[in-house]
């Protein structure tokens, strides 16, 4: 089992930059992917970034450019950088974690931080 604890959100000109933190209970070296999502009031939660263990990332096209994630495994903790924020990046950003042990995968969630573009 894994806790993930999100933080750097706010409010943020357009354009402006946030960096966001996941910060997790336990070793991170071994989970099989670590990912960002983002709910808008009455939309559905998407996908921002993933990360995998072997550093292999994949993003939104809406992201592509704009947003970077990493992981840095000695402090269990993923990133996400946010440049060049858009009002239509507001939401509630969650990070999980994709545990894989054996054949049986286990998805684990934090409570989100909300991140507000405006001027």
């Amino acid at each position: 089992q894994v806790q993930l604890v999100e933080s750097g959100g706010g409010l943020v000109q357009p354009g402006g930059s946030l960096r966001l933190s996941c910060a997790a209970s336990r070793s991170i070296f071994n989970i099989y992917a670590m990912g960002w999502y983002r709910q808008a009031p009455g939309k559905q939660r998407e996908l921002v970034a993933t990360i995998s263990n072997d550093g292999s990332t994949n993003y939104a096209d809406s992201v592509k450019g704009r947003f970077t994630i990493s992981r840095d495994n000695a402090k269990n903790t993923v990133y996400l950088q946010m440049n060049s924020l858009k009002p239509e990046d507001t939401a509630v950003y969650s990070c999980n974690a994709d545990v894989r042990v054996g054949v049986d995968g286990y998805i684990y969630w934090g409570q989100g931080t909300q991140v507000t573009v405006s001027s």
